[in-house]
């Protein structure tokens, strides 16, 4: 478990623990906001463990006014995109074989657009719905990129939208997004459905580079989400941004 707050990971930890005493857990430091904090957690998880059969990037956040992140990134952009592509980078050599990569996206994204430029120097007004939107955009463009790279190989890349989710975040993230979403809302076991079955189910061991619903169906995702130039480009300065290759 990967948490920025390892108090609150330690207590699920143990949560866990109670009606499932023999899991094995570790709980390790990482703030997807801040690139420092995922390659020193990259660096650990690197150090624990040979292979990895399951990466859910599943963290996010929508800041309710414009933020920056340490590195100078909008925080909300920063955090749900960045971040997971820094910790997906740097952990993809270990996959293991028929490993699978998943990561939490939105229907929010149909509503998103991209200005590559505009990351690096936003201009405007801000929108927290507008960033997160545009964020999780980036979510299903990375996981698109992704799986063309993993193509030949078992790993599969797979992305969801895991329906609005009933939790402690619920009264903030609810007004803000959802008009973006839906008006339902689902328990955290419900919401849990369709990553368990991606990272769970045979029936999705040999599906790659795929949007699912709430309802662990493909579905058709945005078309600016399936612009190849728009994933090449994304990622290019993903790269660029993270400094992963230094």
């Amino acid at each position: 478990m990967l948490c920025r707050d390892v108090a609150a990971g330690g207590r699920v930890r143990e949560a866990i623990r109670a009606v499932a005493p023999g899991a094995d857990i570790h709980v390790r430091s990482c703030d997807l906001g801040r690139l420092a904090s995922v390659r020193d957690c990259a660096a650990a998880v690197r150090g624990d463990f040979e292979s990895i059969a399951l990466l859910i990037n599943n963290a996010g956040r929508v800041s309710t006014r414009q933020r920056l992140s340490e590195d100078g990134f909008e925080l909300t952009f920063a955090t749900n995109h960045l971040g997971p592509f820094l910790l997906t980078e740097l952990l993809r050599d270990r996959m293991s074989a028929a490993g699978r990569i998943i990561t939490v996206a939105s229907r929010a994204h149909y509503r998103g657009s991209l200005d590559l430029q505009r990351i690096e120097a936003p201009r405007g007004r801000y929108s927290p719905t507008a960033a997160y939107a545009q964020s999780k955009l980036a979510n299903v463009l990375h996981t698109f990129a992704l799986a063309r790279r993993l193509a030949g190989s078992s790993v599969t890349a797979n992305c969801l939208h895991p329906g609005i989710v009933a939790t402690n975040l619920l009264p903030r993230w609810l007004r803000l997004l959802k008009p973006l979403v839906t008006r339902a809302t689902f328990g955290p076991e419900r919401g849990a459905r369709t990553t368990l079955h991606l990272a769970l189910s045979g029936e999705a061991a040999q599906v790659s580079g795929r949007y699912f619903d709430e309802h662990q169906s493909v579905q058709a995702a945005a078309p600016t989400a399936n612009d190849v130039a728009l994933q090449e480009a994304l990622w290019t300065a993903s790269e660029r941004w993270t400094q992963v290759n230094a």
